[in-house]
């Protein structure tokens, strides 16, 4: 199987079938550093980044934006001083899709650009 980073994602629909928790299971360890959070019932991975500066934190969510408009698909992202968590879920299926996981792969791959 290819990396998850060199994946792209697919037109997602209102019907696509989320992961299930085998799926999920076996696409974790290509991204240790998520967390699967559940919020209001809904599924979603989540990762905190760090960083020295606030600029810092700034350029990075700026390249997540810039990958998000690339993949066309969107996550939250929320900038603080030096921090930037990205949390990834699929609105349309109100969880967790394949896309999610290769975005949250290729957003781990923005820091060795």
């Amino acid at each position: 199987m290819a990396e998850l980073s060199e994946l792209q994602c697919e037109a997602c629909r209102a019907d696509a079938p989320a992961v299930t928790e085998t799926e999920a299971t076996s696409l974790m360890p290509s991204i240790p550093e998520w967390t699967v959070m559940n919020v209001d019932g809904i599924d979603q991975l989540q990762r905190v980044f760090t960083f020295r500066t606030f600029k810092q934190a700034w350029a990075f969510s700026n390249l997540v934006a810039e990958l998000a408009e690339q993949e066309g698909h969107h996550p939250a992202i929320l900038l603080e001083w030096g921090r930037c968590t990205v949390t990834w879920w699929t609105h349309k299926i109100k969880g967790l899709h394949k896309n999610d996981f290769i975005c949250a792969a290729k957003t781990d791959a923005l820091l060795s650009e």
